[in-house]
């Protein structure tokens, strides 16, 4: 009902795409080649990665053969539910965090929404906030590489959202040269945020100075452990074929060498379970810089632990700063009530009471905040982890993070829709004529699939005698389609993403955004409000490696831009 109602909110604006038909396969069509589409395309995440249902948040067929539902039913729970500071099974959110719950961030598992106003806690809010140096695009340091916006009482939030502005700006003309006007009459607008944080937004010491802030959205999780399943030889090949006709980031590509610098691979190197690949991890692939090299150390698994700032066995420390410890410590509205509210053992406070002398609580809390990494493992545990009221325990058991493993790699991909309607075939046929396809490679095949293994994998595996590879769903020999390249590229918008290198987003399963989720906003701020404007910003300027392209969509007429459209929203 909640799809029918926004299909028809969107008719009378929207009239030549909005009424696509049922959102599922048509049975007499499904599985079956039609024009000149194979019967493969129905199936995005091959056989073993793809649901029929339209979803971001089924269970893949992989992971329905390996027994694996009920832990992935269990999982889905620790990515849907809120966070606590105390009450298990989701006890974490200490001292300060991003969110207080991942499907705040992923609104029903898909891309968050524009937002207008920065709220931790407003549900489709994706934005990530990234603060960085301009002169070098380093991240400040005075604050996490997410930066927090909450905290429990009475520690104030590194940031202080209220004071957080963004502004919707417009273009009011291509800096390509590119007419804001097709030719037969239709016209697009582009806008883009402008995003500030005044230093008095800052609870930290010292405070930064010298930055710029943009904002990165998250997109949909569906169909990562297929990209988790792809060789990295295969995705070094992609690079290497197109180095020679466009610039590569070169903190990930040696143009000399002609492969990849040690930089792009996780330094942590392949386990026993692992093809034999050298002392290196596996290459990075995840988050649109490729910081991330597999899905155990991608942006989710990531994610459980800094966005909620939930401890485990391979994350034994807090998400923090030194900067906001010495804040929190000199401040005397905290220090005084952690003097007033904790000297009970069963409070949450008590690790910072001390000797409850004001100098001894300032102590302490610029001691115990400053654990930041496995360094300060020690501190953590004198303090934190067998102090009151951890009790010796995880946040997140090694069962827990395996159970959300099992759902993390076990998202389906949606099927295809509507590849038997002639116009989605000829919108095809344009994607790839016009030059869509360089960027947006339309197949993969995955490997074999052996994983990487985390050290909480391995924990748990071993807990059961199991090989640590073949606890998690996989992915082997799938032909799958997210019409991604898996290359960073520049698109050279105005208040561009930090770097400027941003990799190209997958495609697959986009086009049911604006029914499962009410929005179809798109690119990594969530400037593109419509596939339209999406690909218009391609040709914002010249330079843009998405210039060529658009440049032709723009001389399409407006039967054949329509088509193209049709097809980006049934794949």
């Amino acid at each position: 009902m909640l799809a029918a109602s926004v299909l028809s909110a969107c008719s009378d604006s929207d009239d030549s795409l909005a009424n696509l038909g049922p959102l599922t396969p048509d049975e007499e069509v499904f599985g079956k080649a039609t024009g000149n589409f194979t019967a493969e395309e129905w199936y995005p995440g091959g056989e073993l990665g793809t649901t029929e249902k339209a979803s971001y948040s089924a269970i893949a067929p992989a992971a329905v053969q390996a027994g694996m539902e009920e832990d992935f039913n269990t999982g889905e729970g620790f990515f849907e539910k809120l966070y606590t500071l105390e009450q298990e099974p989701r006890k974490g959110l200490g001292p300060a965090w991003v969110r207080n719950s991942c499907l705040a961030c992923h609104p029903s598992y898909g891309h968050g929404k524009r937002q207008t106003e920065y709220r931790a806690n407003q549900i489709g809010n994706g934005y990530l906030l990234v603060i960085y140096h301009p002169d070098n695009n380093a991240y400040i340091s005075e604050v996490t590489g997410m930066p927090q916006t909450q905290a429990m009482a009475p520690f104030k939030a590194p940031i202080d959202e209220s004071q957080i502005a963004i502004e919707w700006k417009t273009v009011t003309e291509m800096e390509s040269g590119l007419p804001m006007t097709f030719k037969d009459g239709e016209t697009y607008s582009l806008i883009y945020p402008e995003v500030t944080i005044p230093q008095s937004a800052f609870n930290t010491s010292p405070k930064p100075e010298n930055y710029e802030v943009r904002l990165e959205s998250t997109i949909g999780i569906y169909g990562t452990g297929l990209l988790d399943a792809l060789d990295d030889e295969d995705i070094e090949a992609q690079w290497r074929s197109e180095a020679k006709y466009v610039e590569l980031n070169p903190a990930m590509w040696d143009k000399d060498a002609n492969t990849f610098k040690a930089s792009a691979y996780y330094s942590a190197g392949y386990n026993d379970t692992g093809s034999h690949r050298g002392s290196h991890g596996p290459l990075k692939r995840f988050t649109y810089a490729m910081t991330r090299g597999s899905l155990q150390d991608g942006a989710g698994a990531n994610a459980i632990w800094n966005i909620t700032n939930v401890t485990r066995s391979d994350r034994h420390w807090l998400y923090s700063t030194a900067a906001w410890a010495k804040a929190q410590s000199e401040d005397a509205e905290v220090v005084n009530y952690i003097k007033d509210h904790g000297a009970s053992e069963s409070s949450i406070l008590h690790p910072y009471y001390a000797d409850g002398t004001i100098e001894g609580i300032a102590a302490r809390i610029n001691e115990i905040l400053s654990c930041t990494s496995i360094a300060k493992k020690e501190t953590f545990d004198k303090y934190l982890f067998n102090g009151a009221p951890y009790h010796g325990q995880e946040e997140m058991s090694d069962r827990q993070y395996y159970q959300f493993m099992v759902w993390h790699r076990g998202l389906a991909v949606p099927a295809a829709r509507h590849l038997d309607d002639a116009r989605v075939q000829r919108g095809k046929e344009l994607f790839s004529k016009i030059g869509c396809a360089q960027c947006h490679r339309p197949s993969w095949k995955t490997g074999e699939d052996k994983m990487w293994v985390d050290a909480s994998i391995k924990a748990y595996a071993k807990s059961i005698g199991k090989d640590a590879d073949k606890v998690l769903p996989k992915y082997p020999n799938q032909t799958i389609w997210p019409y991604t390249d898996m290359v960073q590229h520049r698109l050279m918008m105005k208040n561009d993403i930090r770097t400027g290198w941003c990799r190209t987003t997958p495609l697959w399963g986009r086009g049911l955004s604006r029914q499962l989720t009410g929005a179809d906003d798109r690119l990594h701020d969530c400037r593109a409000r419509t596939v339209l404007e999406a690909i218009m910003w391609h040709g914002y300027s010249k330079q843009s490696d998405g210039y060529r392209a658009t440049e032709k969509f723009y001389q399409l007429p407006k039967e054949d831009r329509d088509a193209v459209i049709r097809f980006i929203e049934s794949i």
